[in-house]
């Protein structure tokens, strides 16, 4: 089947053949080049779609991002979609982001194109293959952590980081960090008070229960990821969402190390990646790989 890129067609599943929609009559091929095969997901940003690249003599699968047609006039919106372009453009030879194949405008219409990464996202493979012991979920923090390491080292708070947003690489087992929609620059002149005030009106500021208190009050900082990265771990272990687990009431903690049988010196490492207060967290990368190298 086919699949037509219209935010507004009413009828949008079409027969492969065709080049031209049945219900609205737009046409099927973005940029005389894309062939949307299936709807995947829609977000605050847009929805994202499955696509082939003809333009190939083998036409190659991708993944097509198109900017919410609502917010089309939004002037923030539009940098939101540009900056992440840019930025999985500057980050795009890290082997474990997807990259960037393409990014235009097309009848008023923004998109963005990166490879499609075939595999699970860890949140699938939790549900269907059930919940992971620590040493392998002491593998996962290690390769995700040098990941961290890299999209850090571009001035980069990545704000989403979460099992549905790790995908399993099919081909060679290795983890793929994904969806930079919500990333957040240190040091750029698209400034936080700028984030603040579109996140607060159209925009979410993260996943909660993934996202730590400082980032919900939109002052993110590179242990915001840390923290985030510290309740997948959690999840990859009990299989719970945060949502599933419960909150301490007077201190707002995740309340997960009672139902955990793990050895000390992991508990003591995820409960400082998990730390409510900033300043006690593990503030990058580095720190929490040293750790972990420490207590084996």
């Amino acid at each position: 089947m086919s699949y037509c890129f219209n935010p507004n067609c009413s009828k949008p599943v079409n027969n492969i053949s065709n080049l031209i929609c049945e219900a609205c009559g737009a046409k099927l091929l973005l940029r005389d080049r894309y062939q949307i095969l299936r709807f995947i997901g829609q977000g605050g940003f847009g929805q994202t779609f499955l696509a082939a690249d003809v333009s190939h003599l083998h036409p190659s699968l991708c993944v097509i991002k198109q900017l919410n047609a609502k917010r089309q006039n939004s002037s923030m919106g539009r940098k939101l979609f540009q900056r992440e372009a840019r930025i999985l453009g500057a980050i795009g030879d890290n082997c474990h982001i997807p990259q960037l194949i393409d990014y235009f405008e097309e009848q008023q219409q923004f998109y963005l194109v990166q490879d499609y990464i075939y595999g699970q996202n860890l949140q699938q493979e939790v549900t269907k293959q059930g919940v992971l012991d620590e040493t392998q979920t002491k593998q996962v923090l290690e390769e995700l952590l040098l990941i961290l390491q890299q999209v850090h080292s571009h001035n980069i708070i990545h704000r989403d980081v979460k099992p549905s947003n790790i995908i399993r690489r099919q081909k060679d087992g290795k983890l793929i960090l994904i969806d930079f929609g919500m990333v957040e620059e240190k040091n750029s002149d698209f400034t936080s008070k700028n984030l603040a005030e579109i996140a607060l009106s159209e925009y979410s500021v993260g996943t909660r229960g993934y996202a730590p208190p400082e980032q919900l009050a939109l002052r993110p900082t590179y242990a915001s990821d840390i923290y985030s990265l510290g309740v997948t771990a959690i999840y990859l272990m009990q299989g719970k969402t945060p949502a599933n687990i419960g909150l301490n009431p007077m201190t707002g903690e995740v309340m997960w190390l009672k139902d955990l049988d793990i050895r000390d010196s992991f508990a003591k490492i995820l409960l400082k990646m998990l730390n409510i207060s900033v300043e006690h967290r593990y503030q990058s990368a580095e720190e929490v790989l040293h750790a972990l190298g420490q207590a084996q």
